[in-house]
């Protein structure tokens, strides 16, 4: 299960009002690369029924390739504004490693 903090529901939902295309749902996937071994995207985008998970979380439907589910088990996602600008902050408890942005990790 992914949790999202009601501020990242907040703050996804601000973002999904401003696509122009209103079927477009929030998508969280993983990639190879970063500071670490991973690291998290996020975009809106059409689902993929064949390859993509669908979550409904509350009043919010989140998708992931299935491939990657197993990467953000137990994930937390959180927005928060400080003095820098506001910004998505990631807890995933299957870390093993994260870099000092807190977007990239190991497993």
């Amino acid at each position: 299960m992914i949790n999202l903090t009601t501020s990242a529901i907040h703050e996804i939902n601000r973002l999904q009002a401003q696509q122009s295309n209103r079927e477009t749902i929030f998508r969280l996937g993983v990639k190879a690369g970063g500071c670490c071994q991973f690291y998290y995207t996020m975009a809106f985008d059409l689902p993929d029924n064949h390859r993509d998970e669908i979550l409904v979380l509350g009043n919010m439907t989140v998708m992931i390739n299935q491939d990657q589910i197993n990467y953000v088990e137990g994930l937390t996602i959180d927005y928060s504004e400080d003095l820098m600008g506001g910004g998505f902050r990631f807890n995933n408890p299957q870390a093993t490693n994260t870099c000092s942005c807190g977007n990239s990790f190991e497993i």
